[in-house]
């Protein structure tokens, strides 16, 4: 198959470290565009990828050799960009959140299936080399039944400063990226693709910080996003799960997943918070042994990527990236797609219900 083409919407900070290694380490993909808001840095992004660059996304989209348009930029201009994007017959990767909101999910999950394209969502962290072992010891029954499972974590940022004015609008809760729906779904995402979804969920967000200082200027902003993230629940199986988020980073672990059963336990812990690119280990014990151990995982666990990527924060992408062109070569849906994300909203969305309620809600 010749290459997809690639056109990315944000060629930012996280775009340059992911998107844009992965894309020139693959032969499936091919960069052939950027865009972004300004003249200015549109042709500094084209001179340093050597691609056409524009500051209208409009033309990106509309370049005939863009057959698939990531959108890699605040999510306040998802549903803008996304839209046109599907409108245009285009293959779309959004990084997550999808949307804004359940209701702009709602209507992109929808515009997706009019469309008829496929899509990709950036939920990465199911494709941890760790991950997928640990799923599949589960299925062969390493841990027995699986009893309950725990995740603690830390969404490293949501602390109490933030670098410059252009991050602010991580705590303010109307702009849709924050620690419940950021980090803390990043690693329930991961959670749920081993262990099933949940049933029933009952939470507790909470505004912990009700400032933060802009460390550039010492400045400081109100928080409105709930930085302390609380659930309990019952996944599908009937496992309990209970899930911790904190803003910012803890001077203990950042990171632990437990998977307790009647047989074992796995253990899944990171010294970073953002599980999607966490560095991870795995360990388990069963039967007789008395603690846990690091378990290997098979190296097969990591064929998809380039030795150049391993163990850095794009090696979840590259997995991404990897099962998409899987996907395109076989005619399969295996990817995270919009309709997965909108899955995702509509448990953000009940557990801000469940939090405004006191009232556990059912996500059947």
């Amino acid at each position: 198959m010749a290459p997809t083409g690639v056109g990315i919407i944000g060629p930012g900070a996280w775009a340059s470290s992911s998107h844009i290694p992965v894309l020139a380490a693959s032969p499936a993909f091919e960069l052939r565009a950027v865009s972004t808001s300004r003249r200015a840095s549109a042709d500094a992004a084209a001179a340093r990828y050597g691609v056409p660059g524009y500051h209208d996304h409009r033309d990106l989209i509309e370049h005939p050799g863009v057959d698939l348009v990531v959108v890699a930029v605040q999510v306040t201009r998802h549903f803008e960009l996304i839209s046109a994007a599907l409108r245009a017959g285009k293959m779309v990767y959004s990084e997550w959140p999808l949307a804004n909101g359940l209701a702009e999910a709602e209507r992109l999950a929808e515009l997706a299936r009019t469309a008829g394209v496929r899509t990709v969502v950036g939920l990465q962290g199911r494709y941890a080399p760790e991950v997928r072992y640990a799923r599949d010891l589960i299925h062969d029954g390493y841990v027995g039944t699986v009893l309950g499972t725990a995740m603690v974590g830390s969404g490293m940022v949501w602390g109490g400063e933030v670098a410059s004015h252009s991050q602010a609008y991580w705590f303010d809760n109307s702009k849709g990226a924050t620690t419940l729906t950021s980090a803390t779904l990043h690693a329930l995402d991961p959670l749920h693709s081993v262990l099933g979804e949940f049933d029933t969920v009952t939470a507790n967000l909470v505004v912990g910080r009700s400032e933060a200082t802009v460390t550039e200027d010492g400045s400081r902003i109100p928080v409105t996003a709930p930085d302390q993230v609380a659930m309990i629940g019952t996944l599908d199986s009937g496992a309990a799960a209970s899930i911790f988020y904190r803003g910012g980073a803890s001077r203990g672990e950042n990171f632990r997943w437990e998977v307790n059963g009647t047989d074992g336990d796995l253990v899944l812990t990171a010294p970073w918070g953002n599980m999607q690119v966490a560095q991870l280990t795995l360990a388990g014990g069963r039967g007789t042994d008395a603690a846990v151990t690091p378990l290997t995982v098979p190296p097969s666990y990591s064929e998809d990527v380039p030795a150049e990527l391993a163990r850095t924060p794009a090696e979840g992408v590259a997995q991404l990236y990897a099962a998409l062109a899987r996907d395109l070569a076989e005619d399969t849906r295996t990817v995270p797609d919009f309709a997965l994300a909108l899955a995702r909203h509509r448990l953000i969305d009940a557990v801000e219900r469940s939090s405004a309620s006191g009232v556990a809600q059912s996500l059947r």
